[in-house]
């Protein structure tokens, strides 16, 4: 049987993370509170800012601000696409 969580990014009971994301205090409270949907939802938008964004995963500058996107995006709420983004053409 599936682990549930009350998914805070969607606001309903869906299924869990089968484990934490990363190691420590952080990854373990998006094990805790973040569904599998909502964090591929958010693996989808960081690789769009870091696209983006022209980012370097070795960064520590980029890094960190994916953390606080991270943050915002999964437990505040905002979903904001960068200044001048312009989607895909379909």
């Amino acid at each position: 049987m599936a682990r549930m969580v009350n998914c805070v990014k969607l606001g309903i009971e869906a299924e869990g993370l089968d484990e934490a994301p990363f190691p420590g205090a952080k990854g373990l409270e998006i094990f805790e509170n973040v569904s599998k949907q909502a964090w591929k939802e958010w693996l989808g938008k960081q690789t769009m800012l870091i696209n983006e964004n022209k980012l370097a995963s070795f960064d520590p500058k980029a890094r960190e601000f994916l953390a606080i996107e991270r943050t915002k995006f999964l437990f505040e709420g905002n979903s904001e696409m960068p200044e001048g983004y312009v989607p895909p053409k379909v």
